[in-house]
């Protein structure tokens, strides 16, 4: 959940200052990045897991708010549509054995927010979508009782001026198209968001490195093959967040304008690259000013809150995110990766996790780094085929030309993970640990997207129609879920 807002629409008045406010912050930062020191202490990770709330029949429950009353904890906060909450974790640093503690607690603090669920009927499930999300559950009262996702529905639907258009189609014909009036479909998109805090000096390198690992990523996570009934992408959660957030009409598109959901175009030199280019190119949506002059406070020897660049930058949807933290007068950046799906299990999300790690110490650290020998346009083509084919992309790396997705993986990448973990200081175990699940996943070739399409062929051919396949289909993943044994693992009726 991003930063709450107050008002639901904004004057022109209101957009012009907000305007001025952003490049008054921009203007800001880029003195702080030439003159004052941030926080690069001991680099810390953060995580943040969306999630999902079904009913008994597993279908969506519109309870949260009555869910994260009963859950009490602050960890756990509102999401876009009364189905999601998320659980944000609180930063630490990667060596020794930190990962093997945060399963633990996460496995912990998800089996008590799920007892509190339960109480109501209400199960809690981490998919990258419901897969028994059907169109007629968005038709109502979908929202969440939160003014900013009511203001930047507004927002959207205002620039856009028609309807969103969803058209997706699968690798068997399947297909998906239909017109939206709301960006409830962008509610159907859960996710497991990276943090990585860096010095502002080492930023482009990680951030570079973070896109150029997106493609894999994605590729071996892929958890997300089911919308609206239909089989469609193995990780078609990238595509429908695309076009379910686009505030372009046809005739824009035409034209080249870019996307808010933006991959970008180019490797950058700076974390100021990134915010240049989301005042330049991006109007605003919530264009809430506040009343801190910054220049005043730098000046002051203060760490300037920075606040409508920090808001227009939460929308501005690039799958890896420049953030700027004042952290209580200690400035820190870091990079936010975004583009793996909620679930399977714990494992194997802190799997992905190390393995996204790993592989961006490893990048970030070459002399001769893999960025300066890849196209900008080619790291995209990569991530676009990783999200439609999951484990069977077929990528290109520099050095090795194209080849699948695991086949990358288990030649290249797992031996890059390694050593960056080890870099890292990360403990042995932990290594050995996660990346045997991302190494085990590559070799038998099943990820959650992989399972969960067999597992409804499976069901169908016994009989079930698509929706009694998908509901049990469901059921299954979440009886595995509890186990926490990585989805590789799970047996298929």
């Amino acid at each position: 959940m991003g930063k709450e807002v107050a008002a639901q629409s904004y004057s022109r008045e209101e957009r012009q200052r907000y305007r001025e406010k952003v490049h008054q912050d921009l203007d800001v930062l880029e003195r702080m990045l030439a003159e004052r020191a941030f926080d690069e202490a001991v680099p810390l990770t953060g995580l943040e897991i969306e999630l999902n709330l079904v009913d008994e029949e597993h279908q969506p429950a519109f309870v949260n708010d009555d869910v994260l009353r009963a859950i009490a904890d602050p960890d756990y906060q509102t999401e876009l549509a009364q189905f999601n909450i998320e659980l944000n974790v609180a930063p630490r640093a990667l060596p020794g054995d930190a990962a093997l503690q945060l399963e633990e607690a996460l496995r912990e603090s998800l089996n008590r927010a799920e007892t509190k669920a339960n109480e109501s009927g209400t199960r809690i499930v981490p998919i990258g979508i419901l897969p028994t999300l059907r169109p007629e559950h968005l038709a109502g009262e979908w929202i969440s009782d939160n003014n900013r996702y009511t203001a930047l529905n507004d927002s959207i639907f205002y620039a856009r001026g028609e309807d969103v258009v969803i058209d997706i189609e699968g690798p068997t014909g399947e297909r998906v198209h239909t017109f939206a009036d709301t960006i409830a479909p962008e509610s159907a998109c859960t996710s497991v968001q990276l943090h990585l805090q860096v010095g502002p000096g080492r930023f482009a390198d990680h951030w570079n490195a973070a896109q150029t690992v997106s493609a894999p990523q994605v590729a071996i996570a892929a958890n997300s093959p089911f919308f609206f009934g239909r089989r469609l992408h193995a990780e078609t959660r990238i595509e429908l967040f695309s076009q379910a957030t686009d505030t372009r009409p046809i005739e824009l598109k035409n034209q080249g304008v870019r996307p808010r959901v933006f991959f970008g175009e180019r490797w950058i030199t700076s974390i100021f690259d990134l915010f240049e280019e989301n005042a330049r190119w991006f109007p605003a949506l919530l264009a809430e000013a506040g009343e801190e002059d910054p220049v005043a406070v730098l000046e002051a020897g203060g760490t300037p809150l920075l606040e409508e660049l920090n808001l227009h930058n939460g929308t501005v949807y690039r799958w890896n995110r420049p953030i700027y933290d004042p952290a209580g007068g200690h400035p820190h950046v870091r990079v936010e990766n975004r583009v793996l799906p909620a679930g399977p299990t714990i494992i194997d999300v802190l799997a992905n996790a190390a393995f996204y790690y790993g592989v961006v110490r490893t990048l970030a650290d070459e002399d001769r780094p893999v960025w300066t020998r890849m196209s900008f346009p080619a790291a995209q083509a990569n991530f676009e085929a990783a999200a439609r084919d999951g484990m069977e992309a077929r990528l290109y790396w520099p050095g090795l030309g194209e080849l699948q997705a695991d086949e990358l993986v288990l030649r290249h990448l797992l031996p890059m993970a390694r050593r960056g973990l080890a870099d890292w200081e990360v403990s042995q175990e932990v290594i050995d640990r996660y990346l045997g699940v991302i190494e085990e996943r590559c070799t038998s070739g099943v990820n959650g997207a992989v399972w969960q399409t067999e597992c409804v062929r499976r069901l169908e051919e016994t009989g079930a129609d698509r929706a009694t396949a998908l509901a049990e289909m469901l059921e299954r993943y979440c009886a595995h879920m509890h186990t926490n044994q990585p989805v590789h693992t799970w047996e298929l009726p």
